[in-house]
């Protein structure tokens, strides 16, 4: 078996990243899945230059049209193009499932460091302060929070942040808890290393494997939730195209047009499905336990 001293010197002569790099052109699924995100991300980018029409312009002439040559996915019950709208969408969905989860891993990597590391007092507030996040699912949690803060992009980011951050703190304490009993760490303190420095230079390079981990899927979970919550009328609102909104709207006119939940409901699907795999993928790299298997 490879041990915690090994693959941290592993990962300091080659790099996390191109490990991960490096495996991933090795194998045909994941490097399919992750030429799918880069198109997504490019699409959601590239969404001003690239849409056909703009994603809000109602047209009472174009109401619940079918797929045609100038709008190829139809349009919905409010004459808009839908697939400009699914466009726009990605760009609301991808930044709303990168920038909530960064925030959680910043915030929750510093609190389980913390606890982890000084142990006593300050392991039992925090972690007593966790326990109490924790005790909710991550979507009822969002439902409670998106409910006294109100609707709205930013109010999302704030409310998946504080849904995820617990999760990650839990993982970073438990990291960190192994990590603090290692030779070099004790070395570290002897030298007299100053705290900072030892979390900094010691603790989170041998940590960060299972936080990009962590990222990786919760980046999925967060799109899945931010289109729960849009979907719930607690998300991104009308007419900001999101592809919860998207799907929320779609739904009361099911029988009038079907393709906005269809495109919608597809783009989710895809989406979360490529962060999945690339997520196992950059587990199977960053494990050592996997890669023995």
């Amino acid at each position: 078996m490879t041990t915690t001293a090994d693959a941290a010197s592993e990962h300091s002569e080659r790099g996390i990243l191109a490990q991960i790099a490096i495996s991933i052109a090795r194998d045909r699924v994941s490097l399919f899945f992750v030429i799918v995100l880069v198109a997504i991300a490019l699409v959601a980018i590239l969404a001003d230059r690239i849409a056909p029409f703009d994603p809000i312009a109602q047209s009472l002439l174009s109401i619940n049209l079918p797929p045609s040559p100038e709008h190829w996915l139809g349009t919905d019950q409010f004459g808009r193009d839908i697939l400009s709208r699914i466009i726009y969408g990605a760009r609301t969905s991808l930044l709303l499932g990168t920038i909530a989860p960064a925030l959680a891993a910043i915030i929750g990597t510093a609190l389980g460091v913390t606890a982890g590391y000084f142990g006593g007092w300050i392991d039992r507030v925090i972690g007593r302060f966790l326990d109490i996040f924790l005790a909710f699912p991550a979507l009822l949690l969002g439902i409670l929070i998106a409910a006294a803060l109100g609707a709205g992009f930013w109010n999302m980011v704030v409310v998946l942040t504080v849904a995820f951050a617990p999760r990650f703190a839990r993982i970073a304490r438990a990291s960190t808890l192994s990590i603090r009993s290692e030779a070099f760490i004790e070395a570290a303190i002897a030298s007299g290393v100053r705290t900072p420095a030892i979390m900094l230079n010691h603790i989170l390079p041998n940590i960060a494997g299972s936080i990009v981990v962590v990222l990786t899927l919760w980046v999925a979970t967060a799109i899945r939730l931010e289109a729960t919550l849009s979907f719930l009328g607690l998300g991104t609102q009308a007419p900001k195209a999101s592809w919860g909104v998207i799907i929320r709207d779609g739904l009361g006119n099911l029988f009038g047009s079907p393709w906005p939940i269809v495109a919608a409901g597809l783009s989710i699907t895809v989406t979360v499905l490529a962060f999945n795999m690339l997520g196992d993928k950059v587990r199977d790299v960053l494990d050592p336990e996997a890669r023995d298997e």
